[in-house]
């Protein structure tokens, strides 16, 4: 899990709406600045995405871009949710 989240495949949250009674962002950002460089090391860590690549080289390759990106602009939308 850990690698997950330093890859930025996974983000770690705190959502306490308590905290919006007492005027402060209930939303709370726990992940630190995902390593992207490391994305593509964990994903093919994984079996279910090493053996997508391996069936569907082409097809995995796109996905895989697209799933970096998306969790790059995931975190993005997290941060500024925190900020406020």
């Amino acid at each position: 899990m850990a690698k997950a989240v330093k890859a930025g495949y996974w983000h770690l949250y705190r959502y306490n709406p308590l905290l919006k009674e007492e005027g402060k962002n209930p939303f709370t950002l726990d992940s630190k600045e995902p390593d992207l460089d490391s994305f593509r090391d964990f994903i093919m860590s994984e079996t279910r995405y090493s053996s997508l690549a391996k069936l569907f080289p082409a097809q995995a390759e796109a996905l895989f871009q697209k799933t970096q990106a998306d969790a790059k602009e995931r975190y993005d939308f997290y941060k500024k949710l925190a900020e406020g």
